[in-house]
């Protein structure tokens, strides 16, 4: 069912002789109550009249709903020197947005003469889904309308539904994919054999730009203010379709015109043929940047309705178009892989192609998926030609004119350009925004290569010690880099110079496994254009060697209290890699972990019992040892002891098993026989304890003084180890000290 709209239009003066119009249209319905349609775009003139002096009325005109409008008056030539200012209505929520300008200094066509239904127009601008609209025009000395260009009319264009995506998606605006790129890319149409010349598209930022312009155009130009002695002569556009050259990189993946929707019955005249395509300028469309990408073919077609039937040209002005998601959409007819003549930047559409990102990016700079589909594209096109997108031209101007930064340009002279410009390097508009302009180096060196920002973040599998990474084989290599990676051809696992393996170029990982010595290994990133950037090499060792314990682990006795229930003991050991020794943990008895230049550690041990003491040794690349020696901490009672003079017995909870000897007598002796490999006497302390000669195996080694400022019981006053368990023989001897020749023994602990 036909879906229709009322407009009711009005105009009021404005106390400065312009004039403003009001129009606004009923909901529209869908009696049916399902999806809408598919409908062809529609452009709906609404002609701004005047009954009287400074008075302009407008009849009520039946029309449909609109997303996208502008302004436009008779005199391709004629500049509107004023401001138009449009508000309108949401057809969803019924709310008016606040005045927005419209764009109305843009470049003039480079043909007025040939191009008779021409227009002078304001950029479009996309408003979305609306229902009603609000334009005023003011005269730039705000006092009177005679100045205002004839013809004034209000442009709104309604850009239908084409697709079956769009109709699917009516009403949703929250779907981003609901539109995808063509898998393909688009075939060369064949034109009808006549000749035309289009005029120069435009686009460029809001009138609030403008009052930025000095500050930022003496930053902004790249072209050259001189130009060259001898230029060459300008080759006329031709509508004889030439050969499209092979590209040096991939072409990528768009939209075509029959994909957005295009009517071709629009655009009825042939495209024209520059020789080659020597730069490319970047543009913005201007409006909002809050569309939603599943209204991104919407919006093209509207663009295109509005430069066929507002502007009056024969085509969309851009050669290419971008949305916010990075889907590309073919613009001008004539093949996307031909160097057709556009219509997008005045003095400089027969040597360039113009590409348009959809939005306005004053502001805010565009997103990395339309900055990616940028560099691809401009790669790609100059990549037909063998040219660096990083490199510099010269054009020949096509227009005496001057640029945004006041660069002065005189038809017929060579100017030097970036390959990748923006509109306001070859004429004085803010397009493409500031922000993206700032933009362009980014998209100059991601279509240029080599890639950008490449480094290794991590390598897995193998453990880094010093500058070294060492490995038991097996490795992950992972990077990162700035480029996107659909401007990589593709990374390289190199390892001593060598490519041990291959990825793609949205790949951010390899794995290999190396052989046994020391390497070097990097990653290489081959662009599209051929160009490698290689990171860093690593120094990474493969290890499959096991760690040893050069001294088994081992406990001895040392000095400390001793219980019934634990033994002061050292822990040593002594552990060795081939390569780099990483650390030792003690499994048990107890669980500690210890760096790889520690040999010891203080413990316990309890006496009676045969502990295990299990250590493991790891290496940097992940090898490991285990040794776990078993001991036993033996108590030898006073009593067990061989005597010799004269030993009272002493009890006490404080001795070791509750009882001990205490001797005053000089030469009186104990002594122990056993077996093992560490020995502690063990004995009570006090002020008035005395001296003991010790001997080991009938040799004194040492003279003990049990004196002590504290009294302190079962402690290991003296100890002895030996390298391996043997049988030994320990004897004490009282020296009799002069006024305190009493010691108390409390027996001795050794280590089988």
């Amino acid at each position: 069912m036909k879906r229709r709209a009322w407009l009711t239009l009005g105009a009021v003066v404005l106390g400065g002789g312009g004039i403003a119009t009001y129009a606004a249209a009923s909901p529209s319905t869908d009696a049916a109550g399902g999806l809408q349609p598919k409908r062809p775009v529609k452009v709906y003139d609404l002609t701004l009249k005047s009954a009287a002096v400074g008075k302009r009325e407008l009849p009520r005109t039946e029309t449909k709903e609109f997303s996208l409008l502008g302004v436009s008056w008779t005199g391709v030539t004629k500049p509107l020197e004023g401001k138009a200012q449009v508000r309108t209505r949401s057809s969803d929520t019924g709310e008016w947005t606040a005045w927005q300008d419209l764009e109305t200094n843009i470049d003039p066509p480079e043909d007025p003469e040939e191009r008779s239904g021409a227009r002078g127009a304001s950029e479009p601008l996309w408003v979305g889904p609306s229902d009603g609209v609000q334009v005023q025009v003011v005269h730039e000395d705000g006092t009177t309308s005679a100045g205002l260009p004839k013809g004034l009319e209000v442009n709104l264009v309604d850009p239908g539904i084409a697709t079956a995506a769009e109709q699917k998606n009516a009403g949703d605006d929250t779907d981003p994919a609901a539109f995808a790129a063509d898998p393909t890319p688009t075939p060369t149409p064949t034109p009808t054999p006549t000749d035309s010349t289009s005029p120069t598209a435009t686009d460029s930022a809001s009138a609030s730009e403008s009052a930025s312009a000095s500050a930022s155009a003496s930053a902004s130009a790249t072209a050259s203010a001189t130009a060259s002695p001898t230029p060459t002569p300008t080759p006329t556009p031709t509508a004889t379709i030439p050969t499209a050259p092979p590209s040096t990189v991939p072409e990528p993946s768009m939209v075509s015109r029959a994909g957005w929707g295009a009517d071709e019955s629009l655009s009825p005249d042939p495209s024209e043929y520059n020789p080659d395509v020597k730069a490319v300028f970047v543009h913005h469309t201007d409006g909002s940047n809050d569309y939603s990408c599943a209204d991104s073919a919407a919006i093209v077609r509207g663009i295109y309705a509005y430069h066929t039937q507002t502007n009056g040209w024969n085509d969309i002005g851009y050669n290419f178009l971008v949305d916010k998601c990075g889907t590309i959409f073919e613009g001008r007819k004539g093949g996307v892989d031909l160097p057709v003549l556009g219509a997008h930047t005045y003095g400089w559409n027969r040597e360039s192609t113009g590409i348009a990102i959809l939005g306005n990016y004053t502001a805010a700079g565009a997103s990395n998926a339309a900055l990616t589909s940028v560099a691809r594209i401009a790669a790609w096109k100059l990549g037909q030609y063998g040219v660096d997108p990083n490199s510099t031209v010269q054009l020949k101007a096509g227009a005496t004119q001057k640029n945004l930064a006041g660069t002065s340009f005189t038809a017929g002279s060579l100017y030097t350009f970036n390959r990748i410009s923006g509109h306001r390097d070859g004429y004085a508009t803010e397009c493409p925004g500031t922000s993206l302009y700032a933009q362009l180096p980014t998209i100059r060196a991601w279509a240029s290569g080599p890639v950008q920002g490449l480094k290794l973040t991590s390598l897995t599998g193998a453990a880094l010690s010093g500058s070294t990474y060492y490995t038991k084989g097996a490795i992950t290599a992972k990077w990162s880099a700035t480029t996107p990676g659909s401007l990589i051809s593709k990374f390289e696992l190199l390892v001593d110079g060598k490519v041990a393996a291959t990825t793609s170029g949205t790949a951010t990982s390899a794995a290999t496994t190396l052989a046994a010595g020391s390497h070097k290994v990097a990653v290489r990133a081959v662009h599209q254009s051929g160009k490698t950037a290689t990171t860093t090499a690593l120094t990474v060792v493969t290890d499959t060697t096991a760690p040893t314990f050069s001294t088994t682990p081992k406990i001895t006795l040392r000095t400390g209290t001793v219980t019934t229930t634990a033994a002061p003991v050292t822990l040593g050991w002594k552990a060795a890699d081939s390569q780099a020794l990483k650390q030792v943990s003690l499994l048990s008895p107890t669980t500690a972990t210890f760096g790889p230049t520690t040999t010891s550690s203080s413990r316990s041990a309890k006496p009676g019992t045969a502990s295990t003491w299990s250590m493991k040794a790891y290496d940097v690349a992940g090898n490991t040892r285990t040794s776990s020696p078993s001991y036993t901490p033996m108590i030898l009672q006073e009593t067990s002891a061989t005597k010799s003079g004269s030993w009272t017995t002493r009890s006490s909870t404080s001795y070791l098993g509750g009882k001990s000897y205490s001797s005053g007598s000089k030469n009186a002796s104990l002594t122990w026989t056993f077996t093992g490999r560490s020995a502690a006497w063990v004995v009570s302390r006090a002020s008035t304890s005395g001296q003991a000669y010790v001997y080991v195996d009938g040799t004194k080694v040492a003279t003990v003084d049990l004196k002590s400022s504290t009294t302190a019981y079962r402690q290991a006053i003296w100890t002895k180890s030996w390298s391996s368990s043997a049988k030994h023989t320990v004897k004490i001897v009282v020296v009799g000290t002069s006024g305190r020749p009493t010691i108390t023994t409390d027996g001795l602990v050794y280590i089988k």
